[in-house]
């Protein structure tokens, strides 16, 4: 039975858009919601988010496992976030009659809950964790691996904070911790532009480990799982208390990225700026997520 997570309601919930396998001493939690490219909906709402934190739960708490790798069905690893959903798990945009603006304490409860304490959960969880990353690897994409000890690529994947083209601008993201992993010039590029990296730039920059030929991924992935196995749990586990030691001695494990985020959704917006909370609302969620491309087009390769 999976551990609870405290911004969950009080039942585990069942794995519909994830598949948790255990082999050996290697868990899989395989995202699987093609359909949707994998995309991030939000906590609370039962769906990939919630199932993603109880499969970390199981493989933490699983003595058996030693390594937990995280991949993804489909043509895409993870496509980011469900932008249908954005700033309403708030309360904002109901439509309803006198309705509230959504307070300070409201916003930071569910970024809290959401970017920063899921973000902490795989960075510090005791297993060693790899992530396989192929097709579109885009806003938690990105995240994900960046969390994770170990990422392979396939050399053809496309790596891109393209969320912050909604005007966060180097905000609201894990920004101290790309920063500290591909360096401050290199991360406030990927940051300001929202360009795509592919995997075998990826593993120069040393946003993943290595970058192998697509057909080469699988083969590549699985090896490496086998030899951490070789590891002894303890060993395994006192390691990763020893990063854990020295990442908050780096300042890695703070609520910046939560707390950008929930200033960045109380953003004014000014006439001459994209709000693509007002293009969604006017125009349906795909134009808006159109709209928010388009604009960079011919200026950021």
């Amino acid at each position: 039975m999976a551990q609870l997570h405290p911004h969950l309601e009080l039942a585990p919930v069942e794995f519909t858009k994830l598949i948790y396998e255990k082999k050996g001493n290697v868990a899989y939690i395989t995202f699987n919601d093609p359909d949707n490219r994998n995309a991030t909906d939000w906590p609370g709402e039962k769906g990939l988010t919630d199932q993603y934190w109880y499969a970390l739960d199981d493989a933490e708490f699983d003595d058996d496992i030693k390594v937990i790798v995280i991949q993804g069905n489909g043509k895409d690893f993870h496509s980011g976030h469900d932008l249908s959903g954005v700033g309403f798990i708030y309360g904002m945009g109901t439509g309803q009659k006198d309705e509230r603006k959504a307070s300070q304490r409201i916003r930071y409860s569910v970024d809290k809950g959401f970017f920063h304490d899921l973000a902490m959960k795989l960075f510090l969880i005791p297993k060693i964790t790899i992530v396989r990353c192929h097709g579109n690897c885009l806003g938690g994409g990105v995240y994900i691996p960046l969390h994770a000890d170990l990422a392979i690529a396939a050399d053809n994947a496309k790596f891109g904070c393209v969320e912050q083209r909604l005007g966060f601008a180097g905000s609201g993201a894990p920004v101290n911790l790309l920063m500290m992993t591909v360096g401050i010039k290199r991360a406030t590029d990927m940051l300001l532009t929202g360009r795509i990296v592919k995997g075998d730039e990826a593993a120069r920059i040393g946003l993943v480990t290595k970058s192998v030929p697509e057909d080469q991924l699988d083969a590549e992935v699985e090896k490496m799982a086998e030899s951490m196995c070789l590891l002894p749990r303890d060993g395994i586990a006192i390691g990763k208390a020893t990063r854990r030691l020295i990442f908050e001695g780096w300042g890695l494990t703070n609520s910046l990225q939560d707390i950008t985020h929930t200033m960045f959704t109380n953003l004014r917006w000014e006439a001459d700026e994209y709000n693509f909370f007002k293009e969604r609302r006017d125009k349906g969620v795909k134009e808006g997520f159109k709209g928010r491309d388009e604009r960079f087009k011919g200026k950021v390769d």
